[in-house]
């Protein structure tokens, strides 16, 4: 269960089409994660934006293992992401503890250059494993960052929308798809949603195949209730279903 499966599960410039659902200036949202019949470990997502003075938004990720998967393959993940008022990615870190591999990575999003900057580190060897620069726009949303970018999308089933997205090492414009509408039983009850599918996977941002859907609340907050990611049938299905949120 490494991390950046799960970060593209939380995916996905911001004047391009019409905004109409408001994010608050603070969340946090709890989910469980499922691998095939497992519960594979917890995710806690947190969200805040700062004062109109100084207009940025920062996403804070933490991946943990548990039960039976932990056993067989421990993982603590974290990740923090800056963005301008925009949503526009300004840069993130991430520290990946996996096993016995521990990742250390770095990413600078320059606006004015129109580059990113990626550096990740072995921290176990003490290594630069990769290190480059890549081209993006001068507003381009990281994959956590995408998410919330996606949730200001006005959206109907049937319409869809090209968002600019990276991870540091490639830039791609990236399908959103609303589909349909469907209810979705969560811990918190059920809700009315709208189906979207995000394309990332296939050789877009990412070259493995693989199917990215998330379940956003069909109401004004928007909220993601289910996000999943299917592969191919070695890996199977990794979901992701909110248990609360504050």
């Amino acid at each position: 269960m490494p991390l950046k499966p799960l970060l593209v599960l939380l995916v996905c410039a911001p004047l391009c089409y019409p905004q109409t659902s408001s994010l608050p200036p603070k969340e946090t949202l709890y989910y469980t994660i499922d691998w095939r019949l497992f519960t594979a470990g917890k995710a806690k997502l947190e969200f805040t934006s700062s004062p109109a003075s100084k207009p940025e938004a920062q996403i804070s990720l933490h991946l943990e293992s548990a039960g039976f998967v932990s056993k067989l393959f421990k993982v603590e993940d974290d990740y923090t992401s800056t963005m301008s008022a925009g949503l526009c990615a300004q840069s993130s870190h991430m520290t990946a503890h996996e096993g016995n591999r521990q990742r250390e990575t770095r990413i600078t999003f320059d606006s004015e250059t129109k580059k990113a900057s990626y550096l990740e580190r072995d921290q176990v060897k003490n290594s630069v494993v990769l290190q480059q620069d890549t081209d993006i726009p001068a507003c381009v949303h990281d994959v956590a960052g995408g998410l919330y970018f996606i949730r200001t999308l006005n959206l109907e089933p049937g319409q869809s929308a090209q968002v600019p997205v990276s991870d540091g090492k490639k830039s791609a414009m990236a399908k959103v798809e609303a589909q349909q509408r469907e209810d979705v039983k969560t811990p918190e009850g059920t809700f009315k949603t709208i189906r979207y599918e995000v394309y990332l996977f296939n050789g877009v941002l990412y070259k493995r195949p693989a199917h990215l859907n998330m379940w956003l609340t069909d109401d004004r907050r928007k909220l993601p209730v289910q996000i999943r990611v299917r592969m191919q049938f070695t890996i199977g299905t990794i979901n992701l279903l909110l248990e609360k949120h504050e």
